[in-house]
């Protein structure tokens, strides 16, 4: 159920099979006046992502009907919903796991539900002031990929790619840098934001291995990303900006 107070603005859907945790994570955001939509399992979630057009999802892994990973993979396939993963499975492999597949931000159980309605709020602030930060209608070119930053989208000779906000950002992050090699440490603060430090900055590897699968870009000759040894990433050659 939608909360009245705020109607006109898109909800943030909190998908969680205890009816504790989902009411308190609930009363936590209306005290924030952010308007809330809930689901107890996977399929439901996956139908209030494509009717309720959240502006965010609080998402827990192991949920009945689809589990979470395959909620986040639908997701990412049907937009750049930004995702909150909220789960028990907290090691630092599932964490890794949960972003790579395209989550914005992981906060392991148990949690401290203040600190998850400043994780939301960075989040939105993050997602939300970025859009139209290059400018509408300026895109950046490296080769045949072309990435329209306000749009968050990308295509590479042509072709729409589907890809994951964290992925989007990520590839925004390198392509403004124009070739300047950009660390591990400055791609974590540039996709999660400065003082999330409970992520390792090896994840990065995995985010870019990720992103290149999908660009099909090929890491011993690359046309969009490039591996500095030692140092960190670039983009793989000159940088355009040009009007879309």
């Amino acid at each position: 159920m939608i909360t009245a107070m705020a109607a006109d603005t898109a909800p943030i859907l909190v998908v969680d099979d205890d009816p504790k945790i989902v009411a308190l994570v609930r009363m936590y955001l209306e005290r924030e006046l952010y308007a809330v939509v809930t689901a107890g399992d996977g399929r439901t979630a996956l139908r209030l992502i494509e009717e309720a057009a959240p502006r965010l999802v609080v998402l827990d892994l192991m949920i009945p009907e689809v589990d979470g990973l395959a909620v986040i993979r639908r997701a990412r396939e049907l937009g750049d919903v930004p995702i909150l993963v909220l789960s028990a499975r907290g090691a630092v492999g599932d964490r890794i796991l949960g972003l790579s597949e395209g989550a914005d931000d992981y906060l392991p159980k148990p949690f401290s539900p203040a600190e998850l309605v400043v994780r939301v709020r960075t989040i939105l602030r993050r997602v939300e002031g970025r859009r139209g930060a290059v400018g509408p209608g300026v895109v950046l070119v490296v080769d045949d990929l072309v990435l329209d930053p306000a749009r968050h989208a990308a295509t590479v000779g042509g072709t729409p790619v589907t890809l994951s906000a964290l992925e989007l950002r990520l590839l925004t992050a390198l392509l403004e840098a124009d070739g300047r090699v950009l660390t591990r440490d400055r791609l974590l603060d540039a996709i999660h934001g400065e003082g999330e430090g409970d992520v390792t900055d090896r994840a990065i590897d995995q985010y870019v291995k990720r992103l290149r699968e999908k660009l099909g870009d090929d890491p011993a000759e690359p046309r969009y990303v490039a591996t500095v040894r030692g140092a960190g990433y670039r983009a793989a050659g000159p940088v355009t900006r040009r009007t879309g």
